[in-house]
């Protein structure tokens, strides 16, 4: 428990957050639903993603499978199709072995534990969806919901530490509205999306500003403290677009390849070293975690192909799993 002269007032806080909450809440289309299925397909989709970029991809996801018994049996190069684009494809397959599991018990757990058990379910979607669902009074702890509390408290500890994660997951709990959990979780999550930002915190229009200890040291900036930085690696990467008859050469990655097993990938230089280059394309940017990749796009054509490369017609490009690095290279070589 948080005690002593400085600390917070949490009943002021709670109820300053409800009622800004009330008034600056984003309407997101999960937001209209306390079903389980879309709340834990939104939670699983905004994991490592941005709201904008999920907005879309969550509406053709439950157009697609509107039921879990539907995801429960989707071909999974369907499943990944769907998903092509959003990236962390682990996310997708954990979604479909879950959805196997709710569908194999009868139907959604109703306990943070029976949630916590389901593949790809950790603590903080557990704890969402435990809230938002069934009314369950558990805290959730992710990147925006840390960063708020390491300011409320500044907090000095590293937040990639599992003692600093603890105690914040702590005061987490102490904070929690327990007679409304639902909406407190989700107001401090948005806090953090809109406000209480990571470089430009927009203290003068925080609601919890008065008692946010890093606002009144000058120093909300400088919190989440953040000691280990992941080294960048810089990736060069040239691809070919090689087309014959309308079609496209494209080839896919086998099950020993990890997250990206079953999607296809166009060829790079090295793979088809007896190809002609016609043109270059144009090039662009693309980060996958810390790898930072620069890729050149080459309009070529190949007389010889290895085996285990396969021409895809323009319909059949837009139904399969390509990643999303072979989309951007199609759409900058003008086949899409």
């Amino acid at each position: 428990m948080n005690t002593g002269p400085n600390a917070p007032r949490w009943n002021i806080l709670r109820k300053a957050l409800a009622r800004w909450y009330a008034s600056a809440k984003r309407d997101l289309p999960w937001r209209r639903t306390s079903e389980p299925y879309p709340v834990w397909v939104s939670e699983i989709m905004l994991q490592q993603t941005r709201v904008a970029a999920a907005l879309p991809y969550y509406e053709r996801f439950l157009q697609r499978f509107p039921t879990v018994e539907s995801l429960a049996g989707a071909p999974e190069q369907e499943l990944l199709a769907v998903w092509s684009g959003l990236g962390y494809y682990s996310r997708a397959r954990n979604l479909q072995k879950a959805a196997r599991q709710i569908v194999a018990a009868g139907g959604f757990p109703r306990t943070y534990e029976g949630l916590r058990e389901l593949a790809g379910i950790g603590d903080y979607t557990a704890a969402a969806v435990a809230s938002i669902s069934f009314g369950l009074a558990h805290a959730v702890l992710d990147g925006n919901v840390m960063r708020v509390l390491t300011r409320l408290m500044a907090e000095p500890g590293d937040i990639q530490s599992p003692k600093t994660r603890a105690r914040l997951a702590a005061v987490a709990r102490e904070f929690l509205d327990q007679r409304a959990p639902a909406e407190h979780n989700q107001a401090v999550m948005e806090l953090g999306a809109l406000v209480c930002l990571p470089r430009e915190p927009q203290c003068l229009l925080c609601p919890l500003a008065g008692e946010c200890r890093a606002r009144r040291e000058g120093r909300a900036a400088e919190f989440p403290v953040k000691l280990r930085k992941q080294k960048k690696v810089e990736v060069d990467l040239a691809l070919l677009v090689v087309e014959r008859e309308g079609r496209v050469l494209v080839w896919q990655r086998g099950a020993e390849e990890g997250r990206m097993a079953g999607f296809w990938e166009l060829p790079a230089r090295q793979q088809l070293p007896g190809a002609r280059e016609l043109a270059e394309a144009g090039s662009f940017r693309h980060v996958i975690t810390h790898h930072q990749h620069t890729v050149r796009v080459f309009r070529a054509v190949a007389k010889r192909v290895p085996a285990g490369y396969h021409w895809r017609d323009r319909k059949e490009l837009r139904e399969i799993p390509l990643s999303t690095i072979a989309r951007k290279a199609l759409r900058m070589a003008g086949v899409d």
